[in-house]
């Protein structure tokens, strides 16, 4: 082979490695930037494990946990509650508003609440009635029913106002409530609670409860979804067919986690307000039983109150 031969072989190698990575340069496929999981709904959304604390929290695999946003209620819980909806619920019209407050949290036995949606816009102004005396320090019920138009977001915001009548910025406050507005029946989902009946065991069994199906929109946390329906009570129609609850009205849930098979639920000492007799006692605790153990994640049962497992619910 001559040297001209080597030459042209030489310079026709360089030609094709230079068009190689030209070619490649301009073709090359633009990589996608990587995702950024920096919140819980998006955390959710890929997959990643929940841990059903207050707030709950997702894990990454980077061990990054990331909180649900639950408004401001952990700061005023001292100050207002909200029983219904709670942060982050699915909701529509019309949407009934309950919680308790304390007394100075009102003016002439009322104050307002607004209903925003995620763009800012506003939705409904309603104004929350006490159903007791307000004129006191303690927590007193609410009540108020919002009507309003479906709006365009998926999100919005809840915010109950402190009455202010003065004006005067450092009387004011709030809490606010994310919630997420229902899109169609799809959004929707069933759950059984558990009561009593008359005519299905007339001769009134402690441990024998009976389960109705309720609607509830869409949730993640479906246990506290049924829990909250339990606690509701039962409808007219339901009472009328024979159901009936051993629970106290107006008891609240203070906690719940679901861990390895394990739901620990915490109530308010309104669980036992005068609550005697064994049967009784047995049948709250069945009633509570059997509402969570329907979930696959649920095999045992902790009931507290306010904190406590021992000496509670004593016959």
């Amino acid at each position: 082979m001559n040297k001209n031969t080597i030459l042209f072989i030489l310079i026709l190698a360089l030609v094709v490695l230079v068009g190689a990575v030209a070619y490649f340069a301009v073709n090359k496929t633009t990589e996608a930037p990587a995702v950024v999981i920096d919140n819980f709904d998006l955390c959710v959304a890929s997959g990643y494990p929940v841990m059903e604390s207050y707030p709950r929290q997702c894990r990454t695999p980077d061990g990054k946990n990331l909180a649900e946003d639950i408004g401001n209620e952990i700061e005023k819980t001292d100050m207002i509650k909200i029983d219904n909806p709670r942060p982050n619920q699915t909701v529509q019209s019309p949407l009934l508003i309950e919680g308790e407050a304390r007394g100075n949290w009102y003016f002439e036995a009322s104050f307002p609440i607004k209903l925003f949606d995620d763009d800012g816009n506003l939705l409904v102004i309603g104004i929350a009635q006490a159903q007791s005396d307000w004129m006191a320090t303690d927590f007193v019920p609410f009540k108020v029913e919002l009507n309003f138009a479906h709006p365009a977001t998926r999100e919005g915001t809840l915010v109950l106002k402190k009455n202010n009548p003065s004006g005067l910025p450092e009387h004011a406050d709030e809490l606010r409530v994310p919630v997420k507005f229902i899109q169609s029946p799809s959004e929707m989902m069933k759950v059984k609670v558990y009561f009593n009946n008359s005519e299905l065991d007339p001769e009134f069994s402690c441990n024998k409860v009976f389960a109705v199906e309720r609607e509830v929109p869409r949730t993640q946390t479906v246990a506290r979804a049924a829990l909250n329906e339990l606690l509701k009570g039962t409808t007219q129609n339901e009472t009328n067919e024979g159901f009936f609850t051993s629970l106290n009205t107006g008891v609240n849930i203070q906690s719940l986690t679901i861990e390895n098979g394990t739901a620990k639920i915490d109530f308010d000492d309104r669980l036992e307000f005068q609550v005697g007799g064994s049967c009784r006692v047995s049948t709250i605790r069945t009633q509570i039983t059997e509402t969570l153990t329907q979930f696959p994640t649920v095999d045992n049962v902790i009931i507290s109150i306010n904190g406590r497992t021992e000496d509670i619910l004593q016959p």
